[in-house]
């Protein structure tokens, strides 16, 4: 947890989903330092270490999911013990944590036990070069291997390719990726901004010329933008 240092009013909260093609988690790079930016600039940030599915394709497909339910729930109930508004609670997500950031924003209604009908919706989702879709033609087999498995059911496939559920009700979304990424294709964020278009759900996306996958790495103003699309979005808090 990395709250903002001056904190006088209500402050915005981002739960980080760092990727790792859903068989490690790159906390330290793409959660911890990210946690600490997001907070120098006013946003409370929490990294979630999300459990693996494995490559099983058993009930494990669902636990990453979970976990993002669990964390959102969490940040949204004590929401005025950290001074956070509760409206202004997103998820922000990097390559396979990406996916699982978009998952949440498009599967919010339970799938975990919550009494307290807490809202798991996020107020707004922030991809990073993110692996959206499980079809064939454009997912990072990796990450759809180790989530569902080396033979998923058409279901499955279907279900856990965000662009095919996108509604109307889906959450903002902020999205930037790199034109060179021979790992996750840039077109996933396009298929997904072109969905969200679709249903009017508002959506900005910065594709960069160059940069490959992890260009948070190299491109150290990345997150300026992210900044300014906040403000003008509403959910940062000066």
């Amino acid at each position: 947890m990395f709250l903002p240092t001056e904190n006088d009013s209500l402050c915005p909260a981002v739960i980080i989903c760092p990727g790792g093609g859903y068989s490690v988690i790159v906390y330290e790079g793409e959660g911890i330092s990210t946690a600490k930016e997001m907070a120098a600039n006013g946003i409370a940030a929490f990294v979630l270490k999300y459990r693996l599915p494995g490559s099983s394709a058993d009930n494990g497909k669902n636990n990453p999911l979970k976990d993002v339910q669990k964390a959102i729930k969490i940040v949204r109930e004590n929401a005025s013990k950290w001074n956070i508004s509760p409206g202004k609670i997103g998820v922000m997500g990097f390559s396979a944590g990406g996916h699982l950031a978009s998952t949440l924003a498009t599967h919010y209604r339970p799938i975990i036990n919550n009494p307290e009908n807490t809202n798991l919706r996020p107020d707004f989702q922030i991809l990073v070069y993110p692996v959206i879709s499980m079809q064939d033609s454009l997912t990072h087999p990796g990450s759809r291997n180790q989530l569902l498995g080396d033979s998923p059911t058409p279901e499955d496939i279907n279900n856990f390719s965000s662009e095919l559920q996108v509604d109307g009700n889906t959450p903002p979304a902020y999205i930037t990726h790199a034109t060179d990424d021979v790992v996750v294709d840039v077109g996933n964020s396009i298929f997904y901004f072109e969905q969200l278009r679709h249903h009017k759900v508002p959506v900005e996306m910065h594709i960069y010329q160059k940069g490959n996958h992890g260009f948070i790495f190299k491109h150290k103003t990345w997150t300026a933008p992210l900044f300014e699309w906040m403000e003008n979005s509403g959910f940062l808090t000066n």
